[in-house]
């Protein structure tokens, strides 16, 4: 199988690392597979696929998109490494307001499941990075929302004391003002 399946603390989201071959002339390797993904739980379609590019500081999130067009995303480092972090926003989970962070990066062909009901974010630790994911609705402008990155009752530990961060993500409410959009029901096996 060109995939191990890994979930993290959180067990929702679930790290994928992807085999690959290399030799001289350099390497070649699948980052996605529907039935691979979908014989270990994550049995989703993914609709629209996005790329950023950022450079060493920028710090990205936390964001999410309401229903109906809420968001599962496959990410993935291609250039670069960020810390890529979810926060289960998700009322009623058992790991409600915690976070799940790890670094990506380019070389290390890893990818992170992250289903509806997380928040999502990440920081630059490389000079730029290009970070590319999957997603499982349509960009929905006036369904895009998010929560504020220093969020102390979250209590991320960026690596970063001073991260580059938008206007519109640094005015993002804390968790607790952002209401209750997403309610936990366990859709695949845990344990």
């Amino acid at each position: 199988m060109p995939f191990t399946f890994q979930p993290l603390a959180i067990p929702d989201l679930i790290l994928i690392e992807a085999r690959h071959s290399q030799d001289a002339r350099g390497f070649f390797l699948e980052t996605y597979k529907r039935s691979a993904f979908a014989a270990h739980g994550i049995d989703v379609s993914f609709v629209q696929d996005n790329y950023s590019r950022s450079v060493r500081g920028v710090l990205r999130g936390l964001h999410f998109q309401k229903p109906p067009r809420a968001q599962g995303k496959l990410v993935q480092v291609i250039r670069g490494e960020v810390l890529d972090v979810a926060v289960d926003i998700r009322r009623g989970s058992p790991t409600y307001g915690q976070w799940a962070g790890l670094r990506l990066s380019g070389d290390r062909f890893q990818l992170l499941y992250i289903p509806v009901g997380f928040a999502h974010g990440f920081c630059v630790l490389s000079d730029e990075a290009d970070f590319v994911y999957k997603v499982t609705a349509e960009y929905a402008p006036e369904l895009e929302a998010g929560i504020l990155w220093n969020d102390p009752e979250i209590g991320i530990e960026w690596p970063v004391a001073d991260p580059i961060v938008s206007p519109r993500d640094a005015a993002l409410p804390r968790l607790r003002e952002a209401g209750d959009v997403f309610t936990f029901a366990p859709t695949r096996k845990q344990g």
